[in-house]
């Protein structure tokens, strides 16, 4: 298990890095090398996230029958194909199709690839590899916006995202080496979290708050992702600093997710994600005065990071305890489509709310946001009581 978890955990620290994160440090070069909209940039990022949610059911039904390794390794070429189409790019038609195979990698190794991967090897035991694997795939942004940064300013952004075609190629022995069995139902009952077996109506209303946070959630990191930098440099900061500060992002969202590892044990998935859901709210109002305070910069990307790293986590071990081990993959991955194509509109709209309104409005909006999820994590601990089986099951 531990090498399983290293090697993951190794592989999604890049795999983040070079294509979710992408967008963040290399958008505004790309805009103003090639003359285009800051929509029709980013537009790019929206089309590769339309392409997950599209094919998402698919990589989950291949992940549960084939296996995690061969996914995410196919992954890992496409990502590489990808990086390379940016790189050459000169028209807009290869600019987006090479966003839509970054859009096919990223379904196939990122985060909702590997925690299926995890549950097909190790069934209900799969919630500590699932947290120990985000431990370094959290500082994803800490180490690749900066080191973006520094490649763009050495070989131009175009060099820069040919190194990140050697990054990609680097992972696929990583992930060829996930174990190809499939965990077998003999884990003792006293080791196995509490089960929450909901039919009918009420497994449906499980499903729908469960989508409806995920949903959320990806789309404030899509827009995070894409426009913290540019959201702290609209508040005055320097661009050197705004990126260090961002860069802060995964160093939240790793430390939360050590204490996860080291005390979550303790916490039903139910109770971490509702603990999670309070904080966001509180980061975003707190970064509306980044631009007065270097401190509530700071304390904004922190806590951003760790909010967001701890709800990474319960996004693959919340299904563990409320639906069937079983078929993890395949209807997981029915339920987060919604989260991948209300996360291609979200770098648009935070677009358009930035032309308009200004750092400050994206704000607002994340806060909105984010107390729609704290609302859908209070229904789904008041619906689905850690212990019990849910009436009507």
């Amino acid at each position: 298990m531990r090498r399983t978890v290293f090697f993951l955990g190794i592989s999604q620290l890049v795999c983040w890095g070079i294509s979710f994160y992408l967008i963040g440090v290399f958008g505004d070069l790309i805009m103003a090398d090639l003359g285009w909209s800051r929509t029709l940039v980013y537009g790019g990022f929206s089309a590769a996230l339309l392409t997950m949610g599209l094919v998402s059911p698919l990589v989950g039904w291949l992940i549960d029958h084939v296996g995690g390794g061969r996914v995410m390794s196919a992954g890992s070429v496409l990502c590489a194909i990808g990086c390379a189409g940016l790189a050459v790019a000169q028209t807009v038609e290869v600019y987006y199709t090479a966003w839509i195979c970054l859009g096919l990698a990223m379904r196939s190794m990122l985060y909702d690839a590997a925690f299926a991967a995890l549950v097909r090897i190790y069934g209900p035991e799969a919630r500590r590899p699932i947290a120990q694997v985000t431990l370094l795939g959290g500082l994803a942004s800490t180490f690749f916006w900066p080191i973006g940064h520094t490649l763009a300013e050495t070989f131009g952004w175009r060099g820069a995202l040919l190194v990140y075609v050697g990054f990609a190629l680097a992972t696929v022995p990583l992930h060829l080496a996930i174990p190809t069995g499939r965990h077998q139902e003999n884990t003792s009952p006293e080791h196995r979290p509490p089960a929450l077996a909901f039919r009918g109506q009420n497994r449906v209303a499980t499903a729908f708050l469960y989508t409806v946070i995920v949903t959320l959630i990806n789309a404030l990191n899509a827009g995070m992702s894409a426009y913290m930098i540019a959201v702290l440099t609209e508040f005055g900061l320097a661009a050197s600093l705004a990126v260090s500060i961002s860069s802060l992002r995964g160093i939240g969202q790793s430390s939360a997710r050590l204490v996860e590892v080291l005390f979550g044990g303790r916490l039903h998935p139910i109770d971490l994600n509702l603990a999670a859901t309070i904080v966001l709210p509180i980061c975003f109002t707190v970064g509306l005065a980044s631009g007065g305070y270097v401190a509530a910069a700071i304390a904004f990307a922190f806590f951003y990071g760790a909010g967001n790293g701890i709800l990474s986590i319960t996004r693959g071990t919340l299904p563990l305890v409320l639906f069937d081990l079983h078929t993890y993959g395949t209807f997981v991955g029915k339920l987060i489509v919604p989260s991948f194509v209300l996360s291609a509109v979200s770098p648009l709209a935070f677009a358009a709310i930035i032309e308009h309104f200004g750092a400050r409005g994206a704000l607002y909006l994340s806060i909105a946001l984010s107390l729609v999820i704290l609302v859908a994590g209070f229904a789904l601990k008041m619906f689905a009581k850690p212990g019990s089986e849910g009436p009507g099951s």
